[in-house]
């Protein structure tokens, strides 16, 4: 009789333990990510911020940015919004950024969302240097449940890191090649 017993409790521990790990986490539970990527561009403050703030450019420096759509074609400001088709980690999908802070050449911030719900928010600043720009981009996103941070931690951080110096490295090869 004991051995059944243990069996099913194994089991119903077994799917709470799962059950817990791919409920949402509560808004007080905090498991936030930071991708920090640094580099210096040799080109002005100016010319670095319109061009990366810029969404058409995307697709030709950040490797994960597959397509954008919307308002493109020029520097966004506050409040103004595009769709971007993305491939992150392996993961494609479609987010919609909103422009948060905007102060030219020296600060901008974009706010993601998927279907309505938080993707994370990007920043790019910029500080004038004696041979161009030094250039920081962050991409800041929470894990939505514990099975999530179980996956970032193992396989995704390091892949959203690696594709974002890959990015950065791209912006400065483009940007200090153009006439």
């Amino acid at each position: 009789m004991k051995s059944p017993l243990r069996w099913v409790s194994a089991i119903l521990a077994a799917l709470t333990v799962f059950a817990l790990f791919a409920l949402p986490l509560p808004g007080f539970v905090n498991l936030t990510t930071k991708i920090v990527t640094v580099i210096s561009i040799e080109r002005p403050d100016t010319v670095v911020f319109d061009y990366v703030t810029t969404p058409s450019h995307w697709p030709n420096w950040h490797p994960s940015s597959l397509s954008v759509r919307g308002a493109t074609d020029h520097s966004l400001d506050v409040g103004e919004q595009v769709t971007e088709e993305f491939r992150v980690a392996g993961r494609r999908g479609s987010v919609v950024w909103t422009v948060a802070v905007r102060d030219r050449p020296r600060e901008w911030v974009i706010v993601g969302t998927i279907d309505g719900k938080s993707a994370g928010l990007v920043s790019y600043s910029l500080t004038p240097e004696a041979s161009g720009t030094r250039f920081e981009r962050e991409f800041i996103y929470r894990a939505p449940s514990l099975w999530f941070e179980a996956v970032n931690v193992l396989f995704v951080r390091a892949r959203i890191q690696q594709e974002s110096d890959t990015a950065v490295a791209r912006l400065k090869k483009t940007l200090e090649t153009m006439p």
